[in-house]
C-alpha cells in the first residue's frame, strides 16, 4: 500500500528532528511495515489543500500527521471524504490518536496505521465550527491559553510546559455564570469550567470506548475557589474525577451554553481557542468521519 502522509510542518516534532530528518524516519518506518509513503510537509494554512489532494487520489492511502488542533483543522475535509483517513498524532496531548488506539512511537504508530481499520467517528458541531472531541469554557479555555504560552517559553520540556500552565490556570481561572439547556432541561450555574466531550471519557488517562456512541457529556466544574479548584485537579490526575463532589455531569444530543454576562468569551475546541458571544448551539454529528485505528485485540 502506498501513504501519502500530509504532515504540518510546523508541529513541534517536526521542528524538533529538522523536517529532512523527520520525513526520512516517517519514509523508513513504512517501509519496515512492506508499505510505501510520500511524505508533504506543508504550511498549516495549505493542509487542507494537500490532504483533499491525497483524498482524491484512489491510488493512495492518505495520512494526516499533526495534533488534536490539527486535526480539528482538517475536519471540513475529513467531513467530506468518502473513504478512510490515517492519522499520526504529533502533538502534546493527542486526545483523539489515543482514543484510536495510536500510542508509543512514531514507529509504532505507522506500524499501527499499515494494520489498522477503518472506524467511524461522531464529530461535534458548536455554531457550525466542528470538534472532535472537546469542547469547554472557563478553566479549560484558560488552560488552552496558557498551554501554548508556556510551551513557547519552556520549549526544552513539555512536562515542564504542562506543569506551569496548570498552575496558573488553576491559580487565574475566574468562575462564570452560565445559562445550560440539555434537551428540554435548562439550569443556570456558577462553574469554573464548562465542558462538552462527544461521548464519554473515563479514567486518569481520559479515554473513550466509544467513539460512535451518539451522545454529548457535559462536565459542570462547581464554582468554589482555590481549594476546588484543586481539589478537582487532584481528582482528573488520579482518574477519579467521576467521584468529585465538585463536578457535574450530565449527558445529551444537543447542549447550549450561554453566559449570563453576554460578553465575548475564550472557548477552546480540541485546545484551540476562539472568542465567541452569544448561545452556543452544540450538536452532535453521527457516525460523520472515517479515520484509521489500530486493531483491537480479541477478547
Amino acid at each position: 500500500m502506498h501513504h501519502v502522509v500530509v504532515v504540518n510542518a510546523r508541529a513541534g516534532t517536526v521542528l524538533e528532528a529538522g523536517a529532512d530528518a523527520f520525513a526520512a524516519r516517517i519514509i523508513a518506518a513504512f517501509e519496515a511495515q512492506a508499505c510505501s509513503a510520500e511524505v508533504k510537509l506543508v504550511h498549516p494554512r495549505e493542509l487542507d489543500d494537500a490532504l483533499s489532494l491525497a483524498i482524491e487520489d484512489q491510488d493512495c492511502m492518505p495520512v494526516i500527521a499533526g495534533g488534536d488542533g490539527t486535526l480539528n483543522g482538517v475536519l471540513p475535509v475529513l467531513l467530506q471524504a468518502n473513504r478512510p483517513v490515517g492519522v499520526l498524532p504529533l502533538g502534546t496531548v493527542n486526545v483523539l490518536g489515543r482514543d484510536l488506539g495510536l500510542t508509543g512511537s512514531l514507529e509504532d504508530q505507522i506500524a499501527a496505521v499499515c494494520n489498522g481499520a477503518p472506524v467511524v467517528l461522531d464529530v461535534g458541531s458548536v455554531n457550525d465550527r466542528l470538534f472532535h472531541s472537546l469542547s469547554g469554557m472557563g478553566f479549560f479555555s484558560l488552560m488552552a491559553r496558557e498551554r501554548e504560552f508556556a510551551r513557547r517559553r519552556f520549549p526544552f520540556s513539555r512536562a515542564v510546559a504542562f506543569m506551569v500552565a496548570a498552575t496558573r490556570s488553576i491559580l487565574f481561572t475566574r468562575a462564570i455564570t452560565v445559562d445550560v439547556g440539555i434537551g428540554d432541561e435548562r439550569r443556570v450555574v456558577q462553574a469554573d469550567a464548562v465542558l462538552v466531550t462527544v461521548n464519554s471519557f473515563e479514567g486518569a488517562e481520559w479515554r473513550r470506548d466509544k467513539l460512535d456512541g451518539g451522545v454529548f457529556e457535559v462536565h459542570i466544574l462547581n464554582a468554589g475557589g482555590l481549594y476546588s479548584r484543586c481539589k478537582a485537579a487532584f481528582s482528573i490526575v488520579s482518574g477519579k474525577w467521576r467521584t468529585s463532589d465538585n463536578l457535574t455531569s450530565f449527558t445529551g444530543s444537543e447542549v447550549t451554553l450561554t453566559r449570563r454576562d453576554k460578553r465575548r468569551g475564550h472557548i477552546t475546541f480540541d485546545g484551540e481557542v476562539e472568542r465567541k458571544a452569544g448561545p452556543l448551539v452544540y450538536k452532535l454529528l453521527p457516525g460523520a468521519i472515517r479515520l484509521i485505528a489500530a486493531r483491537r485485540q480479541p477478547d
